[in-house]
């Protein structure tokens, strides 16, 4: 249980990251604390609008109703992503309150052991003798057009369809947004000198956020994920790393990926969404 706080305290505090990031003039984003998590909004569709790592601290009646009518009056939805650890009672409550289940997502991690660490970096020094070069992006620009074109076209698999998509410019804004966050470190992999994909890593209490991992479309089934990972596991141990953290689309391809990698599967978070009601 305090494995899974942890965590869920690092996606809330990146949550609250990411928004900050996207705010400015004429756009007012929400950030606001409730019940050990947090809850982020903008405006409609914007990727960063959940409330994150609830349930690990009571949970009053009375602030979420406050909630909800800050949401309401916002004519904004309200997107819980509730960890299957959460306090008992809590999912009980959100669906009493109008909540609906619309799907999951699931929480991977790696303890990044001496050992491993060790591995890794080995993993990764071979990538870059077969030409997979792996190093922190230059400008966000850069990174920010590769990974837009990599979400742009997602790759297929044997599993279920991503729940959302989104046109290269909305990808393209989310990324500019999320690249600013602070503390969100931007890595670039070139193969045989040419980009061929991105990925993010941000840090949060010795917890390796991995996040915005893509790859151009023409330098797929080459070893590119492969060697973002590695790269990005190695400096994560170098930036005082215990535990490395990937969320998924339950049985996809990225899952996949992570657990050949040595990740497993710690929990799932539930995914709940209540509509704006009329004020």
């Amino acid at each position: 249980m305090s494995l899974a706080a942890r965590i869920e305290r690092a996606e809330a505090d990146t949550a609250a990251a990411f928004g900050r990031a996207a705010s400015r003039p004429g756009k007012d984003v929400l950030v606001s604390p409730v019940a050990g998590g947090t809850a982020v909004y903008g405006t409609p569709g914007d990727p960063f609008n959940k409330i994150a790592g609830l349930g690990f601290a009571p949970l009053d009646e009375a602030s979420l109703a406050s909630l909800e009518h800050v949401y309401d009056s916002r004519a904004g939805e309200m997107r819980v992503e509730l960890s299957s650890l959460a306090g008992h009672g809590v999912a009980a409550t959100l669906t009493s309150r109008g909540f609906v289940l619309i799907g999951y997502e699931n929480v991977l991690a790696l303890a990044l052991t001496p050992d491993r660490v060790d591995a890794t970096a080995r993993m990764r020094d071979e990538a870059t003798a077969r030409g997979i070069a792996v190093s922190p992006a230059a400008d966000a620009r850069s990174w920010i057009r590769t990974v837009s074109e990599g979400f742009a076209t997602p790759d297929t698999f044997d599993g279920p369809p991503p729940r959302e998509s989104f046109a290269r410019e909305s990808l393209e804004r989310v990324f500019a947004d999320f690249s600013a966050a602070p503390g969100c470190a931007l890595y670039l992999a070139r193969r045989d000198g040419l980009v061929a994909g991105g990925g993010a890593l941000r840090i949060v209490d010795g917890v390796a956020q991995l996040a915005g991992a893509a790859t151009l479309p023409s330098q797929r089934r080459r070893g590119v994920q492969t060697a973002l990972l590695h790269a990005r596991l190695v400096a994560a141990a170098e930036g005082g790393c215990d535990l490395a953290v990937v969320t998924t689309e339950p049985g996809s391809k990225s899952q996949e990926n992570v657990q050949r990698a040595g990740f497993e599967l710690l929990y799932v978070r539930a995914i709940l969404v209540r509509a704006a009601s009329a004020v």
